[in-house]
């Protein structure tokens, strides 16, 4: 299961975000190897799709896909130094997939600001700067213990040291490590390091239908990307369906479906996952066993009814272990 980290400042909302979205949490049951405690949540992906295909098999269960949303400790400027939570804040942020970056636009005399202030932009600066100097701190650190194989000249370290310099320059421009674009070969090498500014974030706006709220347009990268950002108002629960969709999208993920009486069920996967890989979801034998896996499209299968029309329409296919699984496939694996 991926994870997104609920980020920001103190007091612009981040716990009554997080509260707001736990309402919404799925059964922990069903999802094993997961340790849950208060501060995460499982939350299900809005899909009206698997709804519709649990109606049609009359399934006992319906599972949906979910994100797990975690609440992170509030930062304030000077953590990567120590200050505050900081330690705390950049080891579990270290462990999240994502991150949901939010920041308060609405204006609220009793709602403290840690800066006597709303100024978007400013907030997203100073944790943003924070990520990037714990970042600098770590690559700076791993240069330095690179020395004896650069000395040697040894063919990896020297590679792994034309990166670390390319995120040094980066870093002290004070721009995020993703404003680098690595390719798939250089991130793998330095995958172990966990950088924070490499991780994909969402911002969420948190806005007030009760209060004044500042307008805020962010910037774009320097790579010429938007930065992608949602609107939420947790005290009048809205946004949260858009919220957790892009989520799903911001981590690469897709969806697709088994179904049956006895449950139905959407399965969550890496965009581009061949069949076997995609099994995998379910059971990791599914990659190794795999012999081939039987595919319709959910909207083709609700037009028929079932399996039984669907195949006499031919819209019911056989597909080998070279096959890329597309969102919204239901699947039966043959192992």
């Amino acid at each position: 299961m991926l994870s997104l980290g609920i980020v920001g400042l103190p007091n612009v909302g981040k716990s009554t975000l997080f509260n707001a979205l736990t309402k919404k949490s799925v059964p922990a049951e069903n999802y094993p190897f997961c340790t849950i405690d208060p501060s995460v949540g499982i939350v299900p992906v809005p899909d009206d799709r698997l709804y519709k295909l649990s109606e049609l098999s009359k399934s006992e269960k319906t599972i949906p896909a979910v994100i797990e949303f975690v609440d992170i400790a509030g930062l304030v400027k000077g953590a990567s130094k120590g200050e505050g939570l900081g330690n705390k804040f950049l080891t579990n942020i270290r462990e999240v997939d994502a991150i949901a970056h939010v920041v308060r636009t609405f204006v609220d005399n009793s709602i403290i600001h840690v800066e006597n202030k709303i100024n978007p932009i400013d907030d997203i600066g100073v944790i943003n700067l924070e990520l990037v100097l714990a970042d600098f701190e770590i690559v700076t650190k791993r240069i330095s213990s690179l020395s004896k194989e650069l000395k040697k000249q040894e063919k990896e370290a020297v590679a792994e040291e034309v990166i670390l310099k390319k995120l040094i320059k980066i870093f002290e421009e004070g721009k995020m490590a993703t404003e680098v674009n690595l390719n798939d070969e250089e991130k793998f090498k330095i995958k172990s390091l966990n950088l924070l500014t490499l991780k994909p974030m969402l911002y969420v706006l948190n806005t007030s239908e009760a209060s004044e709220n500042v307008e805020i347009k962010l910037p774009t990268s320097s790579a010429g990307r938007p930065e992608i950002s949602v609107k939420v108002d947790p005290v009048f629960d809205k946004g949260f369906d858009e919220l957790i969709t892009k989520s799903y999208e911001l981590l690469g993920l897709e969806t697709y479906f088994t179904t049956g009486t006895d449950e139905s069920r959407a399965w969550t996967i890496k965009i581009g996952s061949t069949a076997p890989v995609a099994g995998m979801a379910i059971h990791t034998d599914f990659r190794d066993k795999f012999i081939r896996a039987e595919v319709v499209n959910w909207r083709d299968l609700l037009d028929a009814g079932g399996y039984v029309k669907a195949r006499e329409r031919g819209k019911v296919r056989t597909e080998g272990k070279d096959y890329i699984v597309k969102d919204g496939d239901v699947i039966e694996f043959k192992i």
